[in-house]
């Protein structure tokens, strides 16, 4: 039996309680100690399910695992670890957080300079991936599905509802999920004549697969959209649409991945939009007149208003 490190004793790091309980470790938590002492930002990086793949082993063995080196759960082991790197190096706390394209030290020109170039390059590297003929036939889809079911958690759940208010402006009759229970139950209420898309950057994120799942169970026509082809979101897709993978020097990567989302949410607006051109016309106007009372009319600018800030492209 494994003896366990107290969870109260004091002064001990992460790296000290995996070096200390090693040796008595079963084969499979000894493969998590490695990828520990290897690399120890690992668990603020990766979820509890990225860290037993990477491991070889399950989450439930990780979860033993912190148990065993004195955390009552993954959780509490991420604080542990973060808590380390904070105190041990405060370098390696802000690439772990922010990226190693940001220094400390980068003046205001260099930080615009870096996020210019990350997030055209996923911009650009998301238009390429698109599949159009894909694009095509979704679009044509939601023009006309009898009802669309949007799904997204956290920043994705942000895009989904992003969506679902452009579409509905237009006709759509949508609706955006950020909470798995109204999402699955709205997702069993599809049929072969809705459509559900499910947003999620690494494909792997457990409430939209179960609530794409449910809708493609129910006979909805199901698009994920997310950076890996190969994810579990995309096996219960009919289509799936790429968008660019997020540079894994740049903290936080959702900042790359947002724009990349937005690019393909904007061509699938517009491709409905044109797909229903005369109504969509008529809604967009009879939209914009009724919110019209609402916002003030533009001032004349006078002499001694001030500029607007504006901040010029760098240049080498």
């Amino acid at each position: 039996m494994v003896s366990q490190v107290p969870h109260g004793e004091n002064g001990m790091t992460v790296s000290s309680r995996v070096q200390a309980s090693l040796p008595d470790m079963p084969a499979a938590m000894v493969k998590i100690a490695e990828v520990l002492l290897e690399t120890p930002s690992a668990p603020i990086e990766l979820s509890i399910t990225e860290l037993a793949e990477r491991a070889g082993t399950s989450a439930a063995t990780v979860t033993r695992f912190c148990r065993v080196i004195g955390y009552s759960g993954y959780t509490q082991f991420r604080v542990g670890v973060a808590s380390d790197i904070g105190r041990g190096d405060a370098h390696e706390s802000w690439r772990a957080d922010i990226g190693r394209e940001f220094h400390p030290e980068d003046t205001p020109r260099e930080v615009v300079r870096t996020l210019l170039n990350e997030h055209v390059r996923a911009i650009e590297t998301t238009a390429r991936l698109v599949d159009l003929d894909d694009v095509q036939s979704v679009s044509r889809a939601i023009a006309t599905c009898r009802h669309l079911d949007i799904y997204g958690i956290g920043g994705s759940g942000v895009m989904a509802e992003e969506l679902q208010a452009r579409l509905y402006r237009i006709g759509v009759s949508a609706h955006y999920w950020q909470e798995v229970h109204g999402g699955l139950t709205s997702a069993a209420l599809q049929t072969k004549n809705s459509v559900a898309i499910g947003i999620s950057n690494s494909g792997r994120t457990d409430e939209t697969i179960q609530m794409l799942s449910q809708a493609a169970s129910a006979g909805a026509f199901t698009i994920a959209i997310t950076h890996e082809s190969t994810s579990p979101l995309a096996d219960v897709a009919d289509v799936t649409i790429g968008t660019a993978a997020p540079d894994p020097y740049l903290q936080p990567d959702d900042l790359s991945a947002k724009h990349s989302q937005l690019m393909v949410l904007d061509l699938l607006y517009l491709l409905v939009a044109q797909e229903t051109f005369a109504d969509t016309a008529t809604r967009l106007a009879a939209s914009a007149m009724a919110v019209s009372g609402h916002r003030r009319p533009q001032r004349p600018k006078r002499k001694n208003d001030r500029p607007t800030l504006r901040i010029k492209e760098p240049t080498e």
